[in-house]
């Protein structure tokens, strides 16, 4: 009996499992397996069949997400950090019988003479001269909307009314009142409201022109002018720094500024073109020291801001591009005075018929487009 029990107990505790031989071993090891794998035991699928393997998650798109959130902060945070660097100053102020808000966007672009940033021997290398403070070297109207895009210079010798200061050169304004009284004097002589204000003084202009590797022009004729440290043949050619400031400085013409404002004109317009290029913005290498130098140096309006600068920019790329008008102011004389000196006067009803149409918002009239 005893025997019986003996055996019925092993019987039980051997007992097949499901899918195993009934006459192995008895005593054979529970443990057994590949021992350098600490026992482990390989499983079978279900009759038996190869054992189950346990799906890998994919692991790119959380690696793409997690590149394309560290690239939004990047760019979001670079945006905020350039436009802190944009010098601000409060110029578009309102005042007692201001133009009305008027169709369009109005840019008022500034050159000034301002050496703020160039040493001594830059002063001299780029035949700056040393002169303190910042005066007003040249001035455009830059003007877009549904009637298209115009680049208007207004030459710095424009005999005009300045609020307060009876009448005097445009250049004026800007010494008895800077940015703001600037404003003022041109949004009265053209009847158009100034919606943003750029200026950029000597050492920003070459540092960006710098940045870009230099700006393509093609020079009519031979310049030679010592005041201005140019030295130039004709021909068309790539202009660094010191060059590009030297070109729309200089007044060696027979048409002295009319002349220049021309070349200012056809700089500045190249200038957009290649800053805006593909070469460039998709060249590390050209377009970090062109943002870091272009937001460093302009000053604008305290309401203005970097995306402001942007559509400027490609507002001035496709001037030069052929698809807007670029032209000067219409001028109808010549004069002098003891307080101004030599003065140039504009055709009051060409003038009129210019701004008139800007004023609408609508295409400038051929028979007032001038060189």
């Amino acid at each position: 009996m005893a025997r019986s029990r003996d055996h019925s107990a092993r019987a039980e505790h051997h007992h097949a499992a499901y899918g195993r031989d009934t006459y192995e071993d008895p005593y054979d090891d529970p443990y057994a397996g590949d021992q350098l794998a600490g026992g482990r035991v390989e499983q079978g699928g279900p009759y038996g069949g190869a054992p189950y393997r346990r799906r890998r998650r994919r692991r790119w798109p959380r690696v793409l997400g997690a590149l394309l959130a560290v690239l939004l902060v990047v760019v979001v945070g670079g945006y905020f950090y350039l436009d802190s660097r944009l010098k601000r100053e409060s110029v578009l102020v309102d005042y007692p019988g201001r133009v009305a808000d008027t169709p369009g966007t109005n840019w008022l672009i500034v050159g000034s003479d301002s050496r703020e940033g160039l040493s001594k021997d830059d002063q001299k290398r780029l035949a700056t001269g040393f002169a303190s403070g910042r005066r007003t070297d040249s001035m455009m109207l830059l003007h877009y909307g549904s009637g298209g895009t115009s680049l208007i210079s207004l030459p710095r010798d424009s005999y005009l009314p300045i609020p307060g200061h009876g009448s005097n050169k445009l250049n004026a304004a800007f010494a008895f009142g800077g940015p703001k009284l600037l404003v003022q004097t041109v949004e009265k002589a053209t009847g158009l409201h100034i919606d943003h204000y750029a200026e950029i003084g000597f050492g920003g202009f070459v540092g960006v022109v710098d940045a870009v590797g230099g700006v393509d022009i093609c020079v009519k004729e031979n310049i030679k002018d010592r005041k201005a440290g140019l030295n130039l043949k004709a021909g068309c050619q790539t202009l660094n720094g010191g060059e590009a400031l030297g070109y729309v400085r200089t007044r060696a013409f027979a048409r002295a500024d009319l002349e220049r404002v021309e070349h200012q004109r056809q700089f500045f317009g190249a200038l957009m073109k290649k800053a805006t290029s593909p070469g460039t913005m998709l060249n590390p290498f050209r377009s970090v020291p062109l943002a870091m130098n272009a937001t460093s140096n302009f000053l604008v309006d305290d309401g203005d801001h970097l995306y402001d600068l942007v559509r400027m920019m490609w507002a001035m790329k496709g001037v030069s591009g052929g698809s807007g008008v670029t032209t000067t102011v219409p001028i109808g004389g010549s004069g002098s005075s003891a307080a101004a000196g030599s003065y140039i006067t504009w055709d009051r009803s060409k003038a009129s018929t210019l701004f008139g149409a800007l004023k609408q918002d609508q295409e400038i009239p051929p028979n007032v487009i001038t060189k």
